[in-house]
C-alpha cells in the first residue's frame, strides 16, 4: 500500500475519483496506485503537482527502495529543497507516522518542529509506545555553543530563549519509555531529522538561521553512503549530550520564538 499517497489524499479531503480526473486516468488506476503500483512518469509528475507535494516524497526511486542502486556520488539522495520552508509539512509527518524502529532529532532549538505541528509530541509518544526509539537532542541553552551561534546569527540570547521555549512542548516525553531527551553544548555543523532509513539534512550556513539554509533528503542505501555518516554524527554528539532535567535546571518556563 502506497501509505504516503493515501495520507496526502486524506489530509487534502482529496477522493481517490478526483485525483483520477486531473490525472485523465480510469479511477480504477489510483486504486492500484494507492495498492503500491508505481504510475507512469507523466502520472507521477502530474498527480504530485496536484496534489502540491514533492513526486519523490509520493514515489520514491524504486532503485533506492528495492537497494539495487549503489555507489556514485548521491546515489542516496531522494530529494533537495532551497530551504526548509519548502519541504511539504506532509513529508514531516509521513515520515515520523511510518517509522518503525528510531527517530533521532539533532537541533539547537528546533522551534518549527513542534509549531509546524502542535501534537508533535503526542504523535512521538505514539510511535515510542509501539516500539519506536526516540532520541531528541537540543542545544543546551546554558551552553557555549549556542552562546556562539546566537552572536553569528545576530540574536544574542535570544536563541537560548528559543531552546528553553522549544523544551516545553517535549515536557511530556520525559516519563515515556522508549523517549529520552539530551542538551549538546557542540558546534552544529547539520540539523538532523532521521526516521528509520530516511534522513533529513540541514545544514548550516555560516551567520544564516537554519530555516533559512538548504535541506536535502537521503535514504539510506548501504553502510558506506552519506546516510550512516550523518548517522554516526548523530551518535558522536549524543553520546557527550546530558539528560534534560527540567525541574533542577529551570527550563520550563515557557518562552517566546
Amino acid at each position: 500500500m502506497n501509505a504516503r499517497l493515501r495520507s496526502v489524499l486524506a489530509q487534502r479531503s482529496i477522493e481517490p475519483e478526483v485525483l483520477a480526473e486531473a490525472c485523465e486516468v480510469d479511477p480504477k488506476t489510483v486504486g492500484r496506485w494507492l495498492g503500491g503500483r508505481v504510475p507512469h512518469q507523466r502520472h507521477r509528475v502530474r498527480a504530485a503537482r496536484f496534489l502540491r507535494v514533492e513526486e519523490s516524497f509520493l514515489w520514491p526511486d524504486p532503485q533506492l527502495r528495492t537497494g539495487r542502486r549503489t555507489g556514485g556520488p548521491g546515489a542516496e539522495i531522494v530529494g533537495t529543497y532551497q530551504n526548509r520552508a519548502s519541504v511539504p509539512r506532509d513529508t514531516w509527518l509521513v515520515l515520523l507516522r511510518e517509522a518503525r524502529q528510531q527517530i533521532d532529532v539533532l537541533v539547537f532549538s528546533g522551534t518549527f518542529f513542534a509549531q509546524s505541528n502542535p501534537h508533535v509530541a503526542e504523535m512521538l509518544a505514539e510511535r515510542a509506545d509501539g516500539g519506536v526509539q526516540v532520541r531528541l537532542c537540543f542545544g543546551d541553552p546554558s551552553g557555549h555553543a549556542a552562546a556562539v551561534r546566537g552572536r553569528e546569527e545576530g540574536i544574542g540570547d535570544a536563541l537560548a530563549a528559543k531552546i528553553r521555549a522549544s523544551l516545553t512542548y517535549y515536557r511530556p516525553l520525559l516519563p515515556e519509555e522508549n523517549c529520552e531527551v539530551r542538551l549538546h553544548d557542540t558546534t552544529l555543523y547539520n540539523s538532523l531529522f532521521r526516521y528509520d532509513d530516511n534522513l533529513l539534512v540541514n545544514p548550516h550556513i555560516f551567520g544564516r538561521p537554519a530555516s533559512a539554509n538548504p535541506l536535502f533528503h537521503l535514504k539510506r542505501v548501504d553502510a558506506t553512503g552519506w546516510f550512516d555518516n550523518y548517522a554516526q554524527s548523530f551518535e558522536a554528539v549524543w553520546a557527550h549530550a546530558r539528560p534534560w532535567t527540567p525541574d533542577r535546571e529551570g527550563t520550563a518556563a515557557h518562552g517566546q520564538d
